[in-house]
């Protein structure tokens, strides 16, 4: 299969069509139409604004990710007898995305010890069962998760049944992405979320994108990155794969760009993975030896300048080249281009954030932008480009093993009872608990716990420990049969837009949305807020300090959420005034920062070492241009020229230098985890490195973190590739490796 030349353009419309003939068009038409948030990634499409409008305005914008989403909710619900059809044994052989095309959920599934198959159970018997579980364990001994496509009335109504419950073992899927963007942003800022709106990256001169690949994972931002070089700005790629996508795009709602293609990157840059810390320190190095930094705003607006300038000018070229995968003449490029910038905007996805030093990486951002006072002014500033749609809601909302004291005090304060104040575990060391045998239950919201995980045995291990696992879906994942405890639920839920009620939702530019919902699809399917007050309506009962019925009506959790969320007080009176809002003190427009001092900091940080080398190569995990996080909807990544997920793609001088051959069936082992039958492809990836495709390859990925942000190390992982013994592997066992499910 070739890759395409360039990403967008005509395979996205000829795709469109495809799906609107398989679930027809006027029906996609409308979903797509209604105003309702995209279900994807975190840009903010849709709202109340109409569907297929940005929080400009503009119209139309819509991308592929997002029709994919919707095509997939609108499936036909699993009739009861696919269940006493196909075994949990033989759901086990199916890939990610021949589970997620079997259907919608309809009915509550329970699996026990020892059961074979998913039988259905009525709600309330679904309900008994979980409400035993947590009356006969202690809280301690249950964890809360929740994905970020959930709403913000689900999230908030999660950690709050936690919390009164008696746990603050309450996390989210930012913990497996950007949380180390949150921990970096805010030790330097005091805020841990965008400091930018889309005008001002519509406004720059240039963009410096880190450690990401839009173009497959967020399509639509590909527009304002056309814009930007349409008005004569710059951008600046930074990433060790060449994507075709960030080389050259076309934007399928723009007649010039579809026809003609439009150029994206002005400069393309391939580090090293774990090489972008040195790579940014090289271009401050060169920046403070031109003397071509904003000295007013540093003395003005920060503090720890002097002990960064002296580390930074320690280092050696020889040092930062090595460590960087990058020639000195290629920084200065970078420098150059920096310079002249007036209004610079940087954004980063998990390129950035997936390593073991994640929050060093980001701070690295930080520090480069703070030299040239691009941060504090309009135009100008940090974007922590987030994937999951309400990712960052689900933190607003109090999604977190430890709330913030405002958020505590507020909400002791309102509900008149005292709160757990006993540190939280972050999600893998839930998971770690678990595997420890210090956990009895889980609950999921959204999401698939299990794909998200490193290291796929521990994961299994794990989760099989728990007494009960439940999982409110829209569909079958992965998860629920390789992450089942020993008993397993998994509820229906109505996607966004079936809700019956109103939901909001917060975009990477930390805007709240208001989502309308609409008519159900399918019959059978709950709203995640109306299952979350039912159970913990059940579990807490008279105790209670709330009225969990209240909270069937979204509007009353709304008005909690008012009181007590800072910045969300607008969201009270949503239902009436129809009116979407930033939150207030995260956007950075003034040299002032919710810091104690009101100065940013820079952070003067060792360089963290390059690893690997010699018969060790440097492995990223990636999604395709078919998937969305753990969701694969395509076993085809059209960007990349790839029929199949089973493949390892390599450098050809680390394919000729290890003496193996295109489409040779290897071996890849890491240190936790063997993958076996893998293809070898060659690919524009800087040598001595290597991608292969997530969630399969999470059994190679170690269960260890970054030490402040709790973050694993998806994007870098130490790997050897080794020939097969022969060009076979038994069928069986190839179909079931191809998963890397299966303990080796």
């Amino acid at each position: 299969m070739k890759p395409t030349k360039r990403g967008g353009g005509w395979a996205a419309i000829w795709y469109t069509l495809r799906q609107a003939h398989r679930v027809g068009w006027w029906q996609l038409w409308r979903a797509l139409a209604s105003k309702n948030a995209c279900k994807t990634c975190a840009l903010g499409m849709g709202g109340q604004a109409g569907g297929m409008r940005n929080e400009q305005g503009r119209w139309p914008e819509v991308c592929k990710k997002s029709l994919q989403a919707m095509v997939a909710d609108m499936q036909r619900g699993i009739r009861p007898e696919f269940f006493q059809r196909w075994s949990i044994p033989q759901l086990q052989t199916l890939s990610p995305r021949e589970l997620e095309w079997c259907g919608r959920l309809t009915t509550p599934l329970y699996a026990g010890p020892a059961d074979e198959h998913f039988r259905a159970l009525s709600w309330d018997d679904a309900f008994d069962r979980i409400t035993d579980q947590f009356r006969r364990q202690r809280p301690e001994e249950t964890f809360f998760y929740a994905s970020g496509r959930s709403s913000n009335e689900a999230g908030f109504l999660l950690q709050l049944f936690a919390r009164l419950y008696g746990t603050n073992f309450v996390n989210n899927c930012s913990y497996y992405c950007h949380q180390a963007s949150g921990v970096g942003l805010t030790a330097a800022l005091g805020t841990g979320t965008a400091t930018v709106t889309l005008d001002d990256v519509e406004s720059a001169d240039l963009f410096v994108l880190l450690g990401g690949n839009p173009a497959s994972n967020h399509p639509r931002l590909m527009r304002s990155l056309m814009h930007i070089r349409r008005r004569g700005g710059q951008v600046i790629v930074i990433n060790p794969v060449k994507e075709v996508g960030l080389v050259n795009f076309s934007v399928p709602s723009d007649l010039r760009s579809l026809l003609f293609g439009s150029e994206i990157a002005s400069l393309y840059v391939q580090p090293h993975i774990g090489g972008d810390a040195a790579l940014l320190a090289g271009v401050a190095k060169l920046l403070l030896e031109r003397d071509t930094i904003d000295r007013a705003f540093i003395e003005q607006a920060t503090e720890g300048f002097a002990d960064f300038a002296s580390l930074v000018r320690s280092l050696s070229w020889e040092d930062i080249e090595q460590r960087s995968g990058v020639e000195r003449s290629t920084i200065a490029r970078i420098a150059d281009m920096y310079a002249a910038s007036r209004r610079t905007v940087f954004g980063w996805t998990m390129g950035i954030t997936h390593h073991e030093h994640g929050v060093v990486n980001v701070r690295a951002i930080v520090n480069l932008a703070l030299l040239r006072g691009m941060v504090g002014r309009p135009g100008a500033g940090l974007l922590p480009i987030r994937g999951h749609s309400n990712v960052q809601g689900i933190g607003s909302v109090g999604v977190v093993p430890n709330l913030k004291p405002g958020f505590l005090d507020n909400l002791e304060s309102i509900l008149g009872v005292p709160l757990p104040r006993s540190p939280g575990l972050d999600t893998l060391a839930c998971m770690q608990a678990a595997d420890c045998g210090l956990m009895r239950s889980a609950f999921c919201l959204g999401g698939n716990l299990f794909g998200s995980n490193p290291d796929s045995r521990f994961a299994h291990r794990a989760l099989g420990h728990l007494e009960l696992v439940t999982y409110l879906n829209t569909t079958l994942n992965t998860g629920h049969v390789w992450g089942r405890g020993r008993e397993t639920l998994i509820l229906p839920v109505l996607a966004r837009d079936e809700e019956p009620q109103p939901t909001t939702q917060e975009s990477m530019f930390n805007f709240v949305r208001l989502s309308s919902g609409g008519p159900v699809r399918v019959a059978g399917p709950r709203s995640e807020v109306a299952i979350i007050a039912t159970v913990a309506g059940r579990v807490l009962g008279d105790r209670s300090p709330v009225n969990w019925s209240s909270f069937q009506c979204h509007a009353q959790v709304r008005e909690l959420i008012a009181r007590v969320v800072p910045g969300y007080a607008p969201v009270g009176d949503i239902d009436r005034t129809r009116r979407e809002f930033h939150i207030p003190g995260r956007i950075l427009h003034t040299p002032h920062f919710p810091t104690p001092s009101g100065k940013a900091r820079f952070a003067a940080e060792p360089l963290p070492p390059l690893r690997g080398g010699g018969s060790e190569l440097r492995l990223m995990t990636v999604r395709s241009e078919g998937q969305f996080n753990t969701v694969v909807y395509e076993e085809a990544d059209i960007y990349r020229g790839q029929e199949r997920r089973d493949v390892i793609l390599m450098n050809r001088e680390d394919i000729e230098r290890l003496g193996l051959r295109i489409d040779q069936l290897v071996t890849v082992r890491s240190a936790v985890g063997v993958m076996r039958g893998i293809r070898v492809r060659a690919f524009d990836i800087r040598a001595g490195n290597a991608l292969m495709y997530y969630p399969e390859a999470n059994v190679l990925v170690p269960a260890t973190a970054d030490p402040l942000s709790k973050t694993p190390p998806f994007k870098c992982v130490l790997v050897t590739v080794e020939p097969e013994p022969t060009d076979t592997v038994p069928a069986a066992a190839s179909r079931r490796h191809r998963l890397h499910l299966v303990p080796p």
